[in-house]
């Protein structure tokens, strides 16, 4: 038997011929473009056949006569039994243009190709979307009743289906399958469609609560949802039942879950909190049409409802679809399919698997590129105070994943020392000295930079100087405030300035703020040191707003203390768990590759909370903490040298429990 075959290599096509193949004797001619032909072995391998059986024939589904030659035409005229159609649109993302060239005109030429090799009967894989969204129940003899076909998927479906109904003169059969889902026994889908949309916003939630957390979801129409095996199954059955010619199969679930319902089986399966209270999305229904569409014409309400379908990978029209109003009949199909063991299993039953293959194969985080070699390759990174510390185990990170790494610091033999290093590892850094407390400095090493690599794709403003003083000690010392703002604020700023320009030409550019945990705590004895920080934090989140739409990032490290030179004078230091800088490049580098707006840790975004929710609690804390790890001799008016006691209980505890904190 003879089979002719359009969308062969499409999700349900690629399957249905391997069904077709298994009956004895069949011979399968698929439609292919030229340039798909290198694929071809790949699909006979997939089939179990070889090319006596499965015979590609070239042309396109957009061209009159499908674009294949009079030769094979002639060898194919009389000869083919069976016509399947099943290449077209299956994406409500797609184009209004593209999905009526392939949807109906396409149909059109294969009716027209039909008819021209006067085959035995035409097989249409319509869909469910062919009914747009009738209230009510569908039967399988239904087609005119269809109605709210404006989405352009929809009307193209409808419309496709009517070119066979009322333009084909040879017998024909159509097929309407419902939400195509993976396969019940591998999981394995080719795209991502239906229900999969929601899959990211479940692993979201799922990382962010544990799975025994109730959480609010929304609840809406039935969708109705079938595996492909159970597609093919059935549509290879009844393409070959006699008698059925000018009928229409709903290849649905007889019984479908609701939208709600359907989410909590996926979140199950991704072991993710259960949504236990459902918001009706119907209840939104009193809100007329034109003042939702007023409310997203407002400029900030549209690009922030874009940012978050384009983050969760939604479509924009989506949430349209949530109320689906319509109900298929399928009972003269499940006669037909009755006792033949083809049937739906409960979604349950394989709900796992579809999560699993889509997790391991299609999530779309998977193609991005989250190593820091694919972020930093190529691209030139400055690092200031790269000479020591944070700064310089930043730099030899960025180095070794292939940037173009620049280095910024004061003394310039602690600068040629650390180029040494780099070289004798087989690394290339660039060396700047310069003070950035000095605006003149700043500049003129902004300007060297910009003249020797083009300007700055990644700027880290790492250097900084801290001082622990009480401010009851300081009160005759009001310079400390002044050297280190000029530095951690004015000198972070006056080089952030003198960059801006050229990541703007380029539009693209990302800029990471070292600041400190004591910005979140509020941490005594730090308070020009926190001051400076603070500052850099508030123009960040200033100036993040003003460049979201330049393509120019800005993040903020709320940085816990690290072992660094900077801190090496306080010895109490010693005695208390820190960060490596290793461990604080870590950090860098996160923030280089998923570009957030702020990096913290849970202590320091629990000390913010605390501040904002019981600031009375939190002043009690940290005053607590003040009292019990005095000023150093030096901070004083001493000379800091003296062997320090050993640290008490209270001090280890508080310690050990606030690791990263200023004391």
């Amino acid at each position: 038997m003879i089979y002719f075959v359009t969308g062969a290599t499409g999700f349900i096509g690629k399957r249905l011929v391997r069904k077709l193949l298994e009956r004895p004797a069949a011979t399968v001619y698929f439609l292919t473009r030229e340039s798909s032909l290198p694929r071809v072995p790949d699909l006979l391998e997939f089939w179990g056949v070889d090319a006596t059986r499965a015979i590609p024939v070239v042309g396109d589904l957009t061209a009159r006569e499908l674009g294949i030659s009079a030769a094979d035409r002639k060898k194919l005229k009389g000869k083919i039994k069976h016509l399947f159609h099943l290449a077209a649109v299956y994406d409500l993302k797609a184009g209004e243009e593209e999905q009526q060239r392939a949807n109906v005109d396409g149909t059109r030429n294969v009716v027209a190709f039909a008819m021209a090799m006067q085959a035995g009967c035409l097989h249409h894989t319509s869909s469910i979307a062919a009914a747009g969204l009738f209230e009510g129940i569908f039967r399988e003899d239904m087609f005119d009743e269809a109605e709210n076909l404006e989405h352009p998927y929809f009307r193209t479906k409808h419309d496709s289906e009517k070119v066979v109904r009322k333009e084909c003169k040879v017998p024909w059969r159509v097929y309407r399958p419902g939400v195509v889902v993976g396969d019940s026994r591998t999981g394995e889908i080719d795209k991502i469609d239906g229900p999969y949309y929601f899959f990211k916003l479940i692993q979201r939630m799922r990382k962010i609560l544990p799975p025994w957390v109730p959480t609010i979801g929304i609840e809406g129409g039935r969708i109705n949802m079938v595996p492909v095996d159970y597609v093919v199954a059935a549509m290879d059955y009844l393409a070959h039942l006699k008698g059925h010619d000018g009928e229409c199969f709903h290849l649905t679930d007889p019984h479908p879950m609701r939208v709600g319902d359907v989410l909590n089986v996926f979140a199950r399966a991704a072991h993710a909190p259960a949504m236990a209270m459902r918001v009706n999305a119907a209840l939104l229904g009193f809100i007329p049409r034109s003042v939702k569409k007023g409310l997203l014409a407002l400029t900030p309400v549209r690009r922030i409802r874009n940012a978050i379908m384009k983050d969760l990978g939604l479509p924009d029209d989506i949430l349209d679809f949530v109320n689906y109003p319509t109900r298929f009949d399928c009972r003269e199909t499940q006669k037909l399919l009755k006792g033949t063991g083809i049937d739906i299993p409960p979604l349950e039953s394989y709900a796992w698997r579809l999560w699993d293959y889509w997790e391991r194969h299609l999530d779309p985080d998977l193609f991005i590129d989250r190593t820091l070699k694919g972020q930093v390759g190529g691209k030139v990174v400055l690092v200031t105070g790269g000479s020591s510390g944070i700064g310089k185990a930043t730099a030899l990170k960025l180095a070794e994943a292939g940037a173009i790494t620049a280095i910024c610091a004061r003394d310039v033999e602690q600068l040629a020392q650390t180029k040494k290093e780099f070289e004798e590892l087989g690394l290339t850094v660039h060396i700047y000295s310069a003070d950035l407390a000095d605006f003149s400095q700043c500049d003129e090493m902004v300007t060297k930079i910009t003249d020797e690599l083009g300007g700055v794709d990644i700027l880290v403003n790492n250097a900084g100087r801290s001082i622990r003083r009480a401010i009851e000690n300081s009160f005759d010392r009001f310079h400390d405030f002044e050297r280190v703002m000029q530095l951690n604020y004015f000198g972070a700023l006056r080089v952030t300035m003198g960059l801006l320009p050229k990541m703007m030409e380029k539009r693209r550019g990302h800029i990471i703020n070292i600041s400190s945990i004591g910005v979140l705590t509020n941490a005594p004895r730090f308070s020009a040191y926190v001051a400076s920080k603070a500052a850099l934090d508030a123009f960040s989140r200033c100036a993040a707003s003003e460049f979201a739409d330049r393509g120019i990032d800005f993040t903020t490290i709320n940085m816990p203390l690290v072992k660094t030179p900077m801190i090496a004078p306080t010895k109490l230091y010693d005695q208390v768990p820190v960060l490596t800088p290793e461990e604080a490049a870590d950090l860098v580098v996160q923030a280089i590759i998923y570009k957030p707006v702020r990096i913290a840790t849970r202590l320091g975004i629990t000390g913010q909370v605390l501040h904002a929710l019981a600031p009375k609690v939190a002043q009690i804390v940290m005053n607590t903490t003040f009292r019990m790890f005095p000023d150093s001799n030096a901070a004083q008016g001493g000379k800091d040298g003296g062997k320090l006691p050993p640290p008490n209980a209270d001090q280890l505890a508080f310690t050990q429990l606030m690791r990263g904190i200023y004391f």
